[in-house]
């Protein structure tokens, strides 16, 4: 697989310098100029990508890089596909902007098309799981255009396809409100990528909206992730990798994309130190010593990384051997209409679980609430609640160890 890096011409530079694009493919390793350039200082290596956070200018650049990174990728699949390597001047050709006036006489490319590059700049940057969320909605938005016989393109997303197009999510898709919610936020995103290159001048799309409902958070109380850590299995099978990989979460509050990233260069001393993949902020965690002892078995390689969806079918069947047979409630609201099922704990069991339950088990042992979202990541309340589950059990017995018991 063909490999894209970025790197400074002049890394020390006290001025902008320019940024050069490597292709590594079939043991070849070219180097292609851009004609971008950045401040240094403002310049992630680890990323390779420029800082966004107090430059907000520098969110086009990077664009430009994710552009270039697709254009450089299609460039060589394009020639690989008819058994020939791309030349430098080939390469070179594939990223040079092309003036407006043979833009005009280029065929336009569709609605779906530019849909199709906005995922695909999301893959070729390597955000796999961002970009199998735009694919998701595309996947929709085209079912819903073939189902209803809706003529959808940058000009049609007024309020009657706002209207139509819930309706058929809610509908014959069959999904919930928080999942409409999300579909029209990222139609919305790519509206305003596709609004930012003059694809379209709509200014309806702004105006997509779906009430959507906090979901019930589940997380395992205290007793039931000791319990669930020191459960007898066979050393090295697959339900101890899993297991391992889940209490490290619970004891680190990392998400799936950053806990199986862990490598030796991200331990410092007693902590984590590493860039989140999808807010790319970077954290310090702190690492209690059972913590510890999970990260030194990561970066040995004895903890294996596994893929996300298989560890979450792993970790269901762990917690129906440990016993995790509390029944929890699942509500869901359908076109503003309630649902409910009652399920075992183990049936709900996922590795995001393992994110809230360090986020309630912090909380409830005393951590102060802004030094849990430090280490989680979250910079507002009301993002981080929604990770938060305290029971009426443990405010009960926190009240009563403050005030004292009325007995």
């Amino acid at each position: 697989m063909p490999s894209v890096s970025f790197l400074l011409k002049e890394p020390s530079a006290t001025k902008p310098t320019p940024i050069f694009a490597f292709l590594s493919f079939d043991g070849q390793r070219v180097k292609i100029s851009l004609g971008l350039s950045v401040l240094p200082k403002q310049w992630l290596k680890s990323e390779q990508r420029a800082q966004v956070r107090g430059y907000p200018d520098n969110g086009t650049l990077n664009d430009a890089l994710d552009l270039a990174e697709a254009q450089l990728i299609k460039c060589y699949g394009s020639y690989r596909t008819k058994g020939q390597l791309p030349d430098a001047e080939s390469l070179r050709a594939a990223v040079t902007p092309v003036p407006i006036e043979k833009v005009a006489q280029a065929a336009a490319m569709s609605f779906w098309e530019h849909l199709d590059e906005w995922v695909s700049q999301k893959k070729a940057a390597g955000l796999l799981n961002t970009a199998r969320t735009y694919a998701t909605a595309a996947r929709h938005l085209r079912e819903f255009a073939s189902a209803q016989r809706y003529g959808v393109d940058f000009d049609t997303i007024t309020s009657r396809f706002g209207e139509q197009f819930t309706a058929y999510l809610v509908g014959p898709a069959h999904l919930t409100d928080n999942t409409v919610s999300k579909i029209l936020t990222r139609v919305k995103l790519f509206m305003k990528w596709a609004a930012s290159r003059g694809l379209h001048t709509n200014t309806f799309y702004p105006k997509l909206t779906w009430s959507r409902r906090e979901p019930d958070v589940m997380t395992l109380t205290a007793d039931e992730l000791h319990h669930l850590a020191t459960l007898p299995l066979p050393a090295g099978g697959y339900l101890d990798n899993a297991r391992g990989l889940f209490v490290l979460s619970c004891y680190t509050g990392l998400r799936y994309s950053d806990l199986v990233s862990i490598r030796a260069e991200h331990v410092r001393g007693t902590s984590l130190r590493l860039v989140m993949h999808k807010t790319k902020d970077m954290v310090t965690v702190p690492l209690r010593p059972e913590a510890a002892a999970l990260v030194e078995r990561m970066v040995s390689g004895e903890l294996r990384p596994v893929a996300n969806q298989v560890l979450n079918r792993f970790l269901k069947e762990l917690g129906q051997r440990a016993e995790l047979a509390v029944p929890v409630e699942v509500v869901r609201y359908r076109g503003g209409r309630r649902e409910s099922e009652t399920l075992a704990k183990w049936q709900r069991l996922t590795c995001h679980t393992g994110r809230r339950t360090f986020a309630t088990l912090a909380l409830e042992q005393g951590l102060r609430p802004e030094l849990v979202m430090k280490i989680t990541g979250h910079k507002s309340w009301a993002s981080f609640k929604r990770y938060v589950n305290i029971t009426a059990d443990v405010v009960s017995k926190e009240f009563h160890r403050v005030y004292g018991s009325a007995s």
